[in-house]
């Protein structure tokens, strides 16, 4: 795929799940190149933060002509000092690929080999090893990113074919040549906030997934009850103004066409002659069957506004200074600072809880044989008492479910000054980041066990014929991986199995 300064989410998601090639632009190469030239005719006698200069509060240290080279790698080696389990290496190539963004944006004085040398790592899969720990996403990612930097200047560590080697070992092996340091590379590989946004769409691409099976889950647990099936109609969500709670009504109505298993309120309880005291069917249905456009109308707005803040994100100079050879200037501010996307975690990690929420309510509507009234207790197809169902299953789900509401706890707020006093206000972004990616996984864990319970209870009212076609294909996917069960065995690999086809379908 090339790619000039901008990049959308379909190819944000081409590029990080589908192992899409990466190549650069004429255009973007140019502007890259004539950034670098200007800042190095600019940069004589003049003063320019982390040119000639110490980095953060060191700022006011001038540093001499013939150091202004190891003062680079100087930064790149001091901050590589994270801490705690390396980031998974899709993270990491989100991560390069938002800093290779960064940089075609021609704000960075950076050399076009520093970009060739990304692309490089990007396209063969070279995945530098960054610890969890380090950022307060301003000065953006520097710790994190300086893991990145290490690997580029053929230092550190790399995941490559899955296996952690030493970084030398392996761009030998490859024939690729270490990143050489130039006028500042080393500032601009480590300062921004690509780690964080690399995250972050990850957490959106898998929580846009989870989203869309949610919804048809939500159909597919109204068929089971047999609901009337006005909670989804136009007519009565157009009544509310909200565009999500529409959009969802109406992926509900094409996702229940064909099912002969939803009621008709008119055809039932509005025409004929009623004298019963007492229904025996819900008129209503509980509000986790029966509110879903209104409960996840929001969601799907946060999804579109996460969508918008991050791909705005990747396709900005996120560098400080900025290098402007049109305006023939470097300007000196806090495009690195992590807002953005620290704010948009924090509510994407909120709207994914409320998701997993009302997956968990749908969960225990099918495990209470109280309230549902119409299956066995935990969806148990087996000898009651003896055998046990979803019952164990159920405890997971409810305890994954609290997990996520602990998570949801704002990070964007927990500002630490620090660095001298020099960061006295920071964004958090990568800690937001990295918490809603725990609130997506376990959201996938908690719908893989409503997945697994509402195949059994269809199989228990032996409704599959009278599906939808398209909740139909739903439960014959998660059949295909957990076939109908009486007995009980363990279930744990299942559950994981129903958790990366979710994880792989592609809306």
């Amino acid at each position: 795929m090339t790619i000039g300064t901008g990049v959308d989410l379909h190819s944000i998601e081409k590029i990080l799940f589908g192992s899409e090639p990466v190549h650069i632009s004429e255009a973007a190469r140019k502007k890259v190149d004539d950034s670098f030239i200007f800042l190095k005719d600019f940069a004589k006698e003049k003063i320019i933060y982390g040119i000639n200069t110490g980095f953060g509060p060191m700022a006011q240290y001038r540093v001499d002509d013939d150091s202004l080279i190891q003062l680079q790698y100087n930064i790149i080696r001091s901050h590589a000092t994270g801490a705690g389990r390396p980031l998974p290496e899709l993270y990491v190539r989100g991560a390069m690929l938002a800093r290779l963004m960064t940089f075609l944006q021609g704000k960075s004085g950076i050399s076009p080999e520093l970009v060739d040398e990304l692309v490089e790592f990007i396209n063969r899969g070279i995945y530098p090893y960054i610890p969890e720990h380090g950022s307060v996403g301003a000065s953006g990612d520097l710790v994190q990113l300086a893991h990145i930097a290490l690997a580029l200047i053929g230092e550190g560590e790399v995941f490559y074919g899955g296996k952690l080697e030493k970084t030398s070992e392996v761009l030998e092996r490859l024939g690729i040549a270490p990143m050489k340091i130039r006028t500042r590379e080393g500032l601009s590989v480590t300062n921004g906030t690509s780690v964080m946004t690399g995250i972050g769409l990850v957490n959106l691409i898998y929580a846009r997934r989870l989203f869309r099976t949610v919804v048809t889950a939500s159909v597919l647990i109204n068929e089971v009850a047999s609901s009337y099936d006005d909670l989804m109609s136009k007519e009565l969500n157009g009544t509310k103004l909200h565009e999500g709670q529409r959009a969802v009504a109406t992926m509900m109505r094409d996702d229940a066409e064909g099912s002969r298993c939803l009621r008709q309120r008119t055809a039932e309880l509005y025409s004929g002659h009623h004298e019963e005291r007492q229904f025996g069917h819900k008129v209503q249905p509980y509000y986790s069957l029966r509110c879903v456009p209104q409960i996840l109308g929001p969601v799907l707005e946060e999804l579109e506004n996460a969508e918008k803040v991050l791909v705005n994100e990747i396709n900005s100079a996120c560098d400080n200074p900025i290098v402007d050879p049109d305006t023939d200037n470097v300007y000196h501010g806090g495009n690195f600072h992590g807002d953005y996307v620290s704010f948009e975690m924090d509510k994407l990690k909120i709207a994914v809880t409320k998701m997993t929420m009302l997956c968990e309510r749908q969960l225990n509507y099918l495990m209470h044989d109280k309230i549902n009234g119409i299956l066995p207790p935990f969806v148990n197809m087996g000898v009651l008492g003896l055998n046990y169902g979803m019952q164990a299953s159920q405890f997971t789900a409810t305890s994954t479910t609290a997990e996520c509401q602990t998570l949801s706890n704002p990070m964007y707020v927990h500002s630490i000054p620090n660095n001298n006093d020099n960061q006295d206000i920071v964004s958090m972004g990568t800690n937001s980041a990295l918490l809603a990616g725990k609130v997506v996984e376990n959201a996938f864990q908690v719908t893989a066990i409503l997945l697994i319970s509402l195949a059994q209870a269809v199989d228990c009212l032996s409704i599959a014929g009278d599906l939808s076609p398209v909740t139909r294909k739903l439960y014959d996917d998660v059949r295909a991986i957990v076939p109908a069960f009486r007995d009980d065995s363990p279930r744990y690999k299942e559950i994981q199995q129903v958790v990366e086809y979710m994880k792989s379908r592609i809306f």
